[in-house]
């Protein structure tokens, strides 16, 4: 009897582990070709993203923004032209996370394209192109980062990879907001994105190229 309990423990011991380390935001079929085409570095990164999805599955909001926010900025910034051998490339969620490296709108891309399997109304959501002023100078970048509005109007919270930390956009002054869009529309964003004007759908050419390759 205690040979038999023994193993039946050991048993759900392993079912436990099993279940703990297996992947539920991306297929087994879809893991193998991903470690096939990135390697087990990037493997890596896509289980610790998949448990951090997990895990905050059942958590509030802020939870769910912050947890978000900290892994994908932990990811290195490199330049389109240096990285993709273009001007421009947005990359796909998990092209970013098997390359290990990305710019800016390939934080906000896949903060969104998370929140979104996280449960966060696509409508709270916005990719916002920002202009960023640089410390201590008069320079201003483009630049793009992810903006979650709790109430239709209300001053949203910014999701960025150069500034890390949740702020409202009321408090980025270094963060002049031009336009914004998610997959429903495209906004002209005014006085820190508080408020804005639909100015139509989104047909931005390189979102329809991502669109194809999620």
């Amino acid at each position: 009897m205690k040979k038999f309990l023994s193993i039946l423990s050991l048993s759900t011991i392993c079912i436990s582990i099993i279940a703990a380390t297996s992947n539920v935001n991306i297929s087994s079929k879809k893991m193998a070709q991903f470690s096939k085409k990135y390697g087990p570095q990037a493997t890596k990164r896509v289980e610790i993203w998949d448990r951090i999805m997990q895990e905050s599955q059942n958590k509030k909001v802020l939870h769910k923004l912050k947890n978000v926010n900290d892994f994908f900025n932990k990811i290195k910034y490199k330049r389109d032209l240096k990285h993709w051998g273009k001007n421009d490339y947005w990359a796909a969620p998990f092209e970013f996370m098997g390359t290990g490296a990305g710019d800016c709108e390939d934080y906000a891309i896949a903060k969104y394209y998370s929140l979104i399997k996280l449960g966060i109304p696509e409508h709270k959501l916005r990719i916002t192109y920002v202009k960023l002023l640089r410390k201590r100078t008069k320079y201003e970048e483009a630049h793009m980062v992810l903006t979650y509005y709790h109430k239709k109007n209300s001053t949203p919270i910014v999701l960025d990879n150069v500034n890390k930390k949740l702020q409202l956009a009321s408090k980025r002054k270094d963060l002049k907001p031009i336009y914004s869009f998610n997959a429903n529309g495209l906004w002209q964003a005014k006085n820190k994105g508080k408020s804005s004007i639909k100015i139509g759908s989104n047909n931005l050419k390189a979102w329809q190229d991502l669109m194809t390759r999620i």
